[in-house]
């Protein structure tokens, strides 16, 4: 017995921004070709046990020599933007200093390749890979890398402002600074905890920096790209709804505020390096839309010692000292990586937003949206994008102005520490031969948006 087809998706606007995602470090590989300098995912790869298959990015989907079969990927599919990383290690090698006329000489060639094809590109400026000399020096937790990420992306506006219309400046500083600085399960690897504080602070200076770099190029389109999810409390007690409480203002608030309020959530501000007052104005500055990334809500309680944390937070061992103990949110359906299907989820944090910033909320933009499964006939990836896509028109519906949505991700590719494990793409990737192979999933989204086009 075959169950009947999904109804067809609720009407979008007509000027609605339907794209894709990718990340440089996990897609274009040539890591030593045509100048490009090291970066600290390269440095941590490279450290026996860091990435969980053993993997490494050295060529992950060759997206550096193969980009104008990817870019015919996606004008068969039919969206209207493709938001990529460009690689600054590939621009400026030593993160500060000369520029990489060679590493430029390829976003020229696929900016070209996008426009061509009626796509619009948006890159982001910044997706994790800080160059490894300026990681030697303390990467994002000294102030100097905030003014070198400046300068640079500077440079990649001066070389691409004439073609490119739509920035975005940082992908995800919250990951960074917990995944990276404070547990070391990402690169540059440390441990310090809450003394990871000033790589969040540092990240937002740099995106306030670089607003700036981008105005003085005439860019009058830029956007930020913050993961956000509803955090909810294992129960009403008070030590779960404090716990809960500590881990959104960690995850969400840190973040948001600082960019749409001007502040730092109450007790933050003293612990991070000055002058925070000054660096304030710099970090929130307008924007013209708000990038959220979205993939699931998280349960938090009290702490729990000594019990691993559940699939929902990544498998990730959690050390004792923290406030908080991630809970296993039941009764959804669950991806590859364990992570729960909530859709609704995604109503609810937007509707949240609305509440929390009201007019200082600008136009919002869903940065990425997406899942881990296995095979080509990916029905529960279909099922994934159809409710999330539901989920945000009754957002929308609402009253949430969102102006466009990101699929993560066009092609399956490097997934961090898990390596080729996961599996996020509407495109299969065959790691051996480099084939690219649609997937069911590639299809459905095409003739979803073929009907959207069709009004």
């Amino acid at each position: 017995m075959t169950s009947e087809p999904a109804p067809p998706l609720p009407r979008f606007p007509r000027d609605f921004l339907w794209g894709v995602s990718t990340s440089a470090a996990q897609t274009e590989g040539a890591v030593a070709e045509d100048g490009r300098g090291r970066s600290a995912w390269d440095v941590f790869t490279a450290e026996a046990g860091r990435i969980k298959d053993g993997s490494d990015a050295r060529v992950a989907t060759d997206h550096y020599h193969r980009y104008r079969e990817d870019v015919g990927l996606l004008a068969d599919l039919g969206v209207g933007a493709y938001r990529f990383s460009v690689a600054w290690p590939r621009v400026v090698p030593d993160g500060s200093g000369a520029v990489n006329a060679a590493g430029l000489d390829f976003y020229d060639r696929l900016v070209d390749a996008l426009l061509a094809a009626g796509i619009e590109p948006v890159p982001t400026l910044f997706h994790w890979d800080t160059p490894h000399a300026l990681e030697e020096t303390g990467g994002w937790l000294v102030r100097e890398t905030a003014e070198h990420f400046a300068a640079y992306a500077d440079a990649v506006a001066a070389r691409l402002g004439d073609r490119v219309k739509r920035w975005i400046t940082l992908n995800e500083p919250a990951e960074l600074t917990l995944l990276g600085y404070g547990l070391g399960q990402h690169a540059p690897g440390r441990t310090l905890l809450f003394d990871a504080l000033p790589a969040a602070h540092h990240q937002l200076l740099g995106h306030g920096l670089a607003v700036r770099a981008l105005r003085a190029r005439g860019a009058t389109d830029i956007g930020i790209a913050n993961s956000h999810g509803p955090t909810w409390a294992a129960s009403g007690s008070e030590a779960d709804t404090g716990a809960a409480d500590f881990y959104d203002l960690l995850l969400n608030r840190l973040f948001a505020d600082p960019l749409l309020l001007g502040r730092y959530p109450e007790g933050i501000a003293e612990q991070l390096p000055g002058p925070v007052t000054d660096d304030l104005k710099v970090i929130s500055q307008p924007l013209d839309w708000y990038g959220i990334n979205y993939y699931q809500p998280t349960l938090i309680g009290a702490p729990q010692p000594d019990t691993a944390a559940p699939a929902d937070f990544g498998g990730i061992a959690l050390p004792p000292e923290l406030p908080f103990s991630p809970r296993r949110i039941e009764g959804y359906p669950r991806t590859d990586f364990g992570w729960p299907v909530v859709p609704h989820a995604l109503t609810e944090l937007l509707d949240a937003f609305r509440e929390r910033y009201g007019p200082s909320l600008p136009p919002l933009m869903i940065t990425e949206n997406g899942c881990s499964y296995e095979g080509t006939e990916d029905t529960d990836r279909i099922a994934f994008l159809d409710g999330h896509l539901r989920a945000l028109h009754d957002a929308m519906t609402a009253g949430a102005d969102v102006r466009g949505y990101f699929v993560w991700s066009l092609t399956d590719n490097f997934e961090w520490a898990e390596g080729f494990a996961r599996r996020f793409g509407l495109v299969h990737i065959d790691y051996a031969t480099l084939a690219r192979t649609p997937k069911a999933s590639y299809h459905w989204l095409r003739g979803a948006l073929r009907d959207q086009a069709r009004g």
